[in-house]
């Protein structure tokens, strides 16, 4: 509570006397200010979320132990309970804050907790925070529900900060021993780094009972027919001068080349704009987004250093060791990245984040067919157009074979794990509170 003080005192003059000195939830003598319209087009939610997502492609800004879906996730938790709580028409998600006033600002409360967690997570973006914070607040009237929504805002966000303090997240990274047989891991040329993220399967899950709750079956034997295909498939399309590859493969390999996280933030903002969603609706799409795709990046991270096998690289490079003679070493071969991302090779992270975005896109919306364009986090001025979110996701995917740094069952197995996370959130979390019964049964 000295903290939430603190915050309203540096608030000044956009708070009335007597918040800076209450304690309590409800309004002061029970009264009820005046109305507020709760369903007007969500700005809060989604600038927020633009102003992370600008953070996160920060040079430096982001620690490189911590994976960004974390931020996401605590982010936009925090938002939606703050916001949950004047709305009262679904299930918090962890932070419940009795007594508030239903007539208190969404937009205020979604800008404090966004504010409040941020400035938490970023300290060294606290100037541009502020900013932020400053040009959110001016959008909203001045009175009492702006200031009764900025303290719930702050009230929850510093109740979530407090519960994911101890997650495992800012543990150090366990150490890694490459193994040397056929199939293992190996570190990858050109610059042979150390895997990262080595820790990220016993961060506390959001939503998942354990890191392992739908963990894939093991990958398919080198002498399997499944093997031999994906391997060849790859040897094909995936090298850096293929003779097979398409022009527009070689594109989508390069599009979704950036952070996939980042991709279907986009892709929500774009759906939420269209769909003209309110602040109550975008706060629990994007925290219903956030929290599948975290916890599925603790699911694939549980997965990859279970199996820790090897990237098509190094197979290619090595086939003359798999004891398969459907595979044929090629000792220079190159994926058309020119590197290959530094972790082990299934299941397939792109698969699982994409497959996943798009499942709990479809439920929210309660339809597959949407008709946008996606820009892309590395190629500037390139944007690809779908019809479906399935398609953009099916898309996403596959770039990762022709880009050269995965194979096909890697990424199948990736868009089953990603399903089952998204079904299980959808299910479970965030239900409407007529429903959070039967949801506690499932």
């Amino acid at each position: 509570m000295v903290q939430i003080l603190m915050m309203l005192a540096l608030l000044g003059a956009m708070l009335p006397a007597w918040v800076a000195g209450s304690t309590a939830t409800s309004m002061p003598g029970g009264g009820e200010p005046s109305a507020v319209t709760a369903d007007q087009p969500d700005t809060q939610v989604i600038q927020w979320n633009r102003t992370l997502l600008e953070i996160l492609r920060t040079p430096g800004a982001q620690p490189p132990t911590v994976h960004p879906t974390r931020s996401l996730a605590v982010m936009h938790a925090a938002i939606y309970d703050a916001v949950n709580a004047i709305d009262r028409t679904h299930r918090p998600y962890v932070v419940h804050v009795s007594r508030v006033s239903r007539q208190a600002s969404q937009a205020a409360a979604a800008a404090a907790a966004a504010h409040r967690v941020l400035v938490e997570l970023y300290p060294a973006q606290q100037e541009r925070l502020d900013a932020q914070l400053q040009d959110s607040l001016a959008q909203i009237p001045e009175g009492l529900p702006k200031s009764l929504g900025i303290r719930t805002g702050l009230i929850v966000a510093e109740r979530l900060l407090a519960l994911r303090s101890h997650d495992e997240s800012d543990a150090p990274l366990l150490p890694f021993e490459p193994g040397t047989d056929p199939g293992d891991y190996q570190l990858t040329p050109p610059n042979f780094a150390p895997p990262v993220f080595t820790h990220w399967p016993d961060v506390t899950p959001f939503t998942l009972i354990h890191a392992d709750q739908f963990r894939p079956v093991p990958p398919p034997a080198l002498t399997s027919d499944s093997y031999s295909d994906s391997f060849n498939e790859i040897k094909a399309l995936g090298i850096i001068d293929s003779a097979t590859r398409s022009a527009d493969q070689t594109e989508l390999a390069r599009f979704w080349g950036g952070a996939i996280q980042n991709y279907w933030n986009e892709i929500a903002q774009t759906a939420a704009v269209a769909q003209s969603l309110t602040t109550a609706q975008s706060a629990r799409l994007f925290a219903l987004l956030n929290l599948t795709i975290a916890d599925g990046v603790i699911g694939f991270y549980d997965a990859k250093y279970t199996y820790q096998f090897w990237r098509p690289v190094t197979a290619i490079r090595a086939a003359d060791t798999d004891d398969n003679p459907e595979t044929m070493a090629d000792p220079t071969w190159t994926p058309l990245t020119g590197t290959t991302p530094p972790d082990p090779s299934y299941p397939g992270a792109h698969a699982v984040v994409s497959a996943a975005g798009a499942a709990v896109l479809t439920f929210f919306f309660d339809r597959d067919d949407s008709s946008f364009a996606v820009s892309s986090e590395v190629l500037p001025e390139v944007e690809r157009s779908f019809t479906s979110f399935t398609a953009a996701a099916d898309e996403a995917t596959f770039s990762r074979i022709v880009a050269g740094v995965h194979f096909r069952f890697d990424l199948t197995a990736g868009q089953a794990l990603g399903r089952d996370i998204a079904e299980y959130v959808v299910t479970h979390v965030l239900v409407p509170r007529h429903l959070a019964r039967d949801a506690d049964n499932r």
